[in-house]
């Protein structure tokens, strides 16, 4: 195949966006280098007169044809060896060679002449290039943007039709003076080319606006290109009208300079495919600038003679300007409503979240609503942790959304349905309580879905809504006692049969350390739910911190109820007690995720605890709350070696060695949520807490 072939292939398969074999680089350069060098001697051969009259016809006119053959070839290399974009380019390029084909003709055919016959063979060539230039540039556009909206097609127009009617106020005038000159044909032929020139004028303006005024170097260079040939075109007529031109002039390098600009634009590095987009105040520069130079046009139209042409495309540019800024306007009420509307939206399953069940239930208690009846349910659901654990979270979102549309469903018309977050749902029914039963049972069931090797219900808690509860606040944390006291006492699954028949055990070995172990958990919860602790969280806290002296019941009697201090080997047996209760809890899988809480529920926040002494965050956060819980009830308790201390006596010792037996910011969470609940709890002489609105 060969070296040159070889990097061939290589250009084939990745493209220019990508780094190029050093061959074709090589190549690249050089060839981009002679048309640099070959306009550089035609303009100042032409211009300065650079290696006399003796290379008058090698530089006017193989030169000349030279660099634009070369052009063409660049485009069409580039669609053949690539294959992104390669009938744009190869279009772009067959359209370049058009125009050799019709330089070379004229060469041939007319030589140095300056006034060939017009329309001729050459112009056919010529004309046909402006056909696969205008597909090209379509093509290119349709490659390098992924897609519009109404405003970047508006603002694409605004600019061609504002560039078009500055450029008919200019220069349409001298071109209609130029082109109508000779019989019918002749002057249909002349007009062809600016016609044709600022056609493709306006599609790169309008390709400009709709990437955003974010061209690259290839627009940047076509449009160059395409400015260079109007500009050379109108001046063309303009001096053959008045018998000026002069072959080798100036404009014969500015036809040069743009082939060559073309030939250049085919080789760059193109942007990644997108759609742009153009936001805040950014979003009217292009209108408002392009408003101010139409407006300009028919200001100046209304004191200089404009053609109406210009004036009629000023004036369109001004309308289409009107309806662009109400397109934005209705654009941004559109998304101000998307906003509104994702910002009270549960991504996954589309129901209200909990900001809208919040501003719902407020408006429930607030003014009109208030007198009439409705009843907030609270669900929570069981076994969903296990399902997640199982089958991963993808199928956990998918069971979501699938419980959440049911959810929906069995409510229908009577209410709304709301995800809180995780799996917490809520729906507020706009009946009585007699009425909501029956959707609440419908709820149940659409919450429940079994299948192999898994089970999911819910728990509910429900408040009638003003007689139960006259604020949100109020609303919510009933419903969520009750949701939770509805769970707590299920006792159907395996989890909460196993933790009954321990605690049942713990009953008949010790009924004093019982009581301890229930309190203990009560304290947990509130401690829990104040650090925002979830549902499967709240859960587990609650187990460990009623299990976590389930290891003493393998302690004899005589340690355990010892009035003295434990002698260092007794002290030694209790120690691993933790140990024990872990080995309990292990050999009940339901009751696995407790274990390690109550293995660590007597570590220090300093590393001086046991079983393992470790300190700090290592410490896991459950067994950190039971630790604080644990010597609060202990210190409020009547014990074999210690009498009972005041509630405020044992906070203060808690927050004593908060940062060292304790974590400070449990202990804390601790003394606020026993100030907040204090109304709701007695005491009584066993260090007993009795729930008074349970």
């Amino acid at each position: 195949m060969g070296r040159i072939g070889h990097a061939f292939a290589a250009v084939r398969a990745a493209g220019p966006a990508t780094a190029l074999p050093r061959a074709v680089r090589v190549a690249l350069r050089a060839s981009a280098f002679l048309g640099v060098a070959a306009l550089v001697f035609h303009v100042a051969h032409g211009q300065f007169g650079l290696g006399g009259h003796g290379l008058d016809d090698f530089t006017y006119n193989w030169v000349y044809d030279g660099l634009i053959i070369g052009s063409a070839l660049s485009c069409l290399t580039r669609g053949a060896l690539v294959r992104k974009e390669r009938l744009a380019w190869l279009m772009l390029g067959a359209g370049l060679a058009l125009d050799a084909t019709g330089e070379v003709y004229y060469t041939l055919a007319f030589g140095d002449s300056g006034s060939p016959p017009i329309p001729s063979l050459a112009d056919l060539f010529y004309l046909l290039y402006y056909v696969c230039a205008y597909a090209g540039l379509v093509l290119l556009v349709r490659a390098r943007i992924e897609r519009f909206s109404a405003s970047t097609w508006l603002d694409g127009g605004i600019a061609a039709m504002t560039a078009a009617a500055i450029i008919a106020a200019v220069a349409f005038e001298p071109i209609a003076h130029a082109a109508t000159q000779g019989d019918a044909a002749a002057i249909a032929t002349n007009f062809a080319y600016p016609v044709g020139d600022l056609i493709l004028l306006v599609m790169v303006v309008a390709a400009l606006g709709l990437s955003g005024w974010r061209p690259g170097r290839a627009w940047l260079l076509l449009a160059i290109g395409l400015a260079l040939s109007a500009i050379a075109d109108t001046a063309y007529l303009d001096q053959s009208a008045n018998d000026t031109y002069v072959v080798g002039g100036l404009l014969d390098s500015l036809w040069m300079a743009s082939a060559l600009a073309i030939g250049l634009a085919a080789w760059q590095r193109p942007p990644a495919k997108h759609a742009f987009r153009i936001e805040g105040r950014r979003l009217m520069v292009v209108p408002t600038a392009c408003a101010i130079a139409s407006l300009g046009v028919l200001l100046y139209g209304g004191v200089h003679h404009v053609s109406v042409v210009a004036l009629a495309l000023a004036g369109a540019a001004v309308m289409a300007v009107f309806v662009r800024a109400t397109w934005t306007f209705h654009e941004n009420a559109v998304l101000l409503e998307s906003s509104r509307r994702d910002a009270q939206t549960d991504a996954l399953t589309g129901l209200g979240n909990r900001r809208a069940m919040s501003a719902a239930l407020e408006r429930y208690l607030a003014g009109t609503l208030a007198a009439a009846p409705s009843v907030l349910v609270m669900f929570d659901l069981d076994g969903f942790k296990l399902y997640n654990d199982r089958f991963g979270h993808i199928a956990g979102d998918s069971l979501l959304a699938l419980l959440g549309l049911r959810l929906r469903e069995s409510v229908g018309e009577a209410g709304a349905a709301y995800r809180l977050g995780g799996d917490e749902f809520c729906v507020l029914l706009d009946c009585n309580a007699a009425e909501a039963d029956r959707y609440i049972a419908a709820a149940v069931e659409a919450l429940c879905a079994e299948g192999d090797g898994f089970s999911v219900g819910t728990s509910y808690g429900r408040v009638e809504i003003p007689t139960e509860a006259g604020t949100s606040t109020a609303a919510l944390r009933l419903a969520d006692d009750r949701m939770y006291a509805q769970k707590g006492g299920r006792r159907g699954s395996a989890r909460q049969q196993t933790h009954d028949v321990l605690l049942g055990v713990l009953r008949e070995r010790e009924p004093k350390l019982h009581h301890h172990l229930r309190e203990v958990g009560r304290l947990a919860m509130l401690v829990g739910r104040r650090l925002q602790m979830d549902d499967e969280q709240l859960d587990e806290l609650r187990r460990a911190a009623e299990l976590h002296d389930i290891g003493k019941a393998a302690v004899p009697d005589a340690i355990l109820n010892k009035p003295g201090r434990l002698e260092p080997h007794e002290w030694a047996f209790m120690a691993r007690h933790t140990l024990v209760g872990e080995r309990i809890l292990l050999a009940a899988p339901a009751l696995a995720p407790v274990a390690g809480i109550v293995r660590s529920s007597h570590e220090r926040w300093d590393g001086d605890g046991y079983p393992d002494r470790i300190a700090g965050e290592r410490i896991p956060l459950g067994s950190r709350i039971v630790h604080v819980c644990d010597a609060f009830d202990a210190m409020t308790s009547e014990r074999p070696y210690a009498p009972a201390v005041s509630p405020e006596e044992a906070i203060a010792e808690l927050e004593r060695n908060g940062g060292t037996q304790f974590d400070a910011d449990v202990v804390s969470a601790f003394i606020a949520a026993w100030r907040e609940h204090t109304g709701e709890l007695e005491y009584g002489g066993e260090g007993e807490a009795v729930a008074v609105l349970a």
